[in-house]
Order: structure tokens, then sequence, then C-alpha cells
């Protein structure tokens, strides 16, 4: 259950068996091949947009990635690989959490679908 942002400690229970409306986020716009289609939950965001906390899922496919603000995550579901730029591999599956600091760039693949929480700001 999402619980609205006006409450004191927003929240998303069982974000690994969630299976509660997802908006549709629509394809990953930077695909290289396949079609990842994202959808989420939104768990809060900020008053200017500047940070945000939420549930994420996406299907596979490879496609270009740049992080424009720090990231936090930790990946409840699914097999991915990201793959930075400088050639270090950070392979994902469930149970892994990750720092992406902002600027990062590389590519993802995502294998099975994946689902994760995680914090921008």
């Amino acid at each position: 259950m999402v619980v609205k942002t006006e409450t004191t400690a927003p929240r998303l229970a069982n974000p690994a068996t969630y299976d509660g409306e997802l908006a549709d986020w629509g394809p990953v716009p930077t695909m290289i091949e396949g079609k990842s289609m994202t959808s989420g939950a939104l768990i809060h965001k900020g008053p200017d947009g500047e940070n945000e906390c939420g549930l994420w899922v996406c299907t596979p496919g490879f496609w270009n990635c740049h992080v424009t603000s720090d990231e936090f995550c930790h990946f409840l579901a699914g097999r991915a690989t990201y793959t930075h730029e400088s050639g270090e591999i950070i392979e994902i599956e469930p149970d892994t959490a990750a720092f992406f600091p902002k600027d990062w760039k590389g590519t993802c693949r995502v294998h099975e679908t994946v689902r994760k929480v995680y914090m921008i700001r």
C-alpha cells in the first residue's frame, strides 16, 4: 500500500511483493536493443523535485545509462548488469544495494525484470 505523501512518514508496505497499481513510466529513452518499459510507485517527491524515493520496475533490454543525481538503490528482484564507461562491471541480483553517484555513465542490461526501491537526492 502506498501512503499519501502528506503523512509524516510516507511508506510502501512490502515493496518486494507489492502487487498494487504501478504508474506507467514509459520506455527507457536511451535504448540500444530491446524495449525496456518502466513503471513504479512514488513514495515521496520533494517540493521542487530535487529529491524523490519510490519503487521502480524495469523490463529486460539494453540501454545507455546516465545518472543525473546521486541515487541509492536496493534491488529486490531480477538481474541486471551495469557497466561503467571505465569498464567496471556491477552485477545486480536480488538483495543488492548500490549507490550511483551523480554523472555515473555507462550501460545497463536488464536480463530479468528488476524491481528496486530507490532514493534520489
